[in-house]
């Protein structure tokens, strides 16, 4: 297995930097969602996750960094945390952390909790300063 890296890039569309590192178990996503096909980009992820528990089977945590995303990008992530809720409905760890500026934290915790009546996975909102 090997880690996940992608480059985030700011053009037409901005793709979202992944760094899914298997040996610590540290999954994030960061930078700007708003990508020109949502679905192909993301299912490389899930690819990737799916993988990792077969094969690592060790603790994950996923961090959120996403200072902007589409609808077509929150859907997406929606699917991701559901994967994420069925490794933990295995036995697996599963710890995620949505990192937020102060100035966002009543929309993303409303979207937050929306992900989590939809998943049942708990999701842990930080804000950070910039």
């Amino acid at each position: 297995m090997e880690n996940l890296y992608i480059k985030g890039e700011e053009t037409n569309y901005y793709i979202p930097t992944v760094d899914f590192n298997y040996e610590t178990g540290i999954c994030t996503i960061s930078g700007k969602s708003y990508l020109e096909d949502t679905t192909i980009f993301y299912l490389g992820l899930l690819e990737w996750l799916d993988q990792y528990f077969d094969e690592v089977d060790k603790p994950i945590e996923f961090n959120v960094r996403l200072s902007y995303y589409n609808t077509s990008s929150s859907r997406s992530i929606l699917d991701i945390f559901d994967i994420l809720k069925i490794y933990e409905d295995n036995g697996g760890t599963v710890k995620v952390n949505w990192y937020c500026r102060e100035i966002d934290f009543e929309v993303i915790k409303e979207e937050v909790d929306d992900y989590m009546e939809e998943s049942d996975l708990k999701i842990n909102v930080i804000i950070f300063e910039e």
